[in-house]
C-alpha cells in the first residue's frame, strides 16, 4: 500500500521501483510483497478457471484462432521458420511482409466465402449465426504458392470492398475499375 501511495504522490520513480523489484532476495520486503500478491492473483485466476467452463471454452476458442493464424503465416512464409538475416530491421520486414501477405489471403478468403454464402442463400439455404461463426478465413487449399499469378488491373473492385472503403472514407463508392496510368 505504501508503494502505491508513493507512486501516486510521485515520491518514487519507476527506475527505483524496478531496481528494487529486480533484486530477488529474502531481505527485500517489496519483492516479497509483490511475489505474494502475484501468488494470490494467480490462485484466484486458477480457481476461476476451474469453476468457469464458459471462460475455459472462450480462452480455448481464442487460442485456437490465434494458432490457426500462426499456422497460416507459417505456411505462407516462403523462407521457412527461420529469418536468415541477423539484422533486426530485415527481421522486422520479414515479419511485416509475411503478415501483409497473410492479411491479403485472409481478405480474399473472406470475399470468396461471402460470395459463396450469398449464392447459397439465394438458392434457399439457411444458415444460423453458429454455422457462420464456425467458418475460418485461414484456408490454404485454394492457394498456389508457387503457381502462376495474373494481375488484372481492369477487374472491377469487389462490391464489399467498395462499400468498406466508402464507409471508411465517408464518401461515395470508388469507381468499379482501377485506372492504370499509361506511360508516355
Amino acid at each position: 500500500m505504501q508503494v502505491a501511495l508513493s507512486i501516486q504522490a510521485g515520491k518514487i520513480s519507476s527506475a527505483v521501483l524496478l531496481r528494487k523489484l529486480g533484486h530477488q532476495n529474502r531481505q527485500n520486503s517489496l519483492y516479497l510483497a509483490a511475489h505474494e500478491l502475484g501468488c494470490v492473483v494467480r490462485t484466484l485466476f486458477l480457481l476461476d478457471w476451474i469453476s468457469n467452463g464458459a471462460m475455459r471454452q472462450g480462452v480455448t476458442a481464442t487460442t485456437n484462432k490465434v494458432e490457426c493464424y500462426h499456422g497460416l503465416t507459417k505456411w505462407l512464409s516462403f523462407g521457412g521458420d527461420v529469418v536468415a538475416e541477423n539484422d533486426p530491421d530485415e527481421q522486422q520486414k520479414h515479419v511485416r511482409y509475411n503478415d501483409l501477405l497473410a492479411s491479403a489471403v485472409i481478405l480474399q478468403n473472406a470475399i470468396d466465402m461471402t460470395r459463396i454464402i450469398e449464392d447459397l442463400k439465394r438458392e434457399g439455404w439457411k444458415f444460423s449465426d453458429e454455422d457462420l461463426a464456425s467458418f475460418s478465413p485461414y484456408l490454404t487449399p485454394g492457394i498456389k504458392r508457387f503457381g502462376e499469378y495474373r494481375l488484372d488491373l481492369h477487374r472491377p473492385v469487389e462490391t464489399c470492398i467498395q462499400e468498406a472503403i466508402a464507409r471508411w472514407r465517408g464518401q461515395r463508392p470508388i469507381p468499379t475499375e482501377w485506372k492504370v496510368a499509361k506511360e508516355a
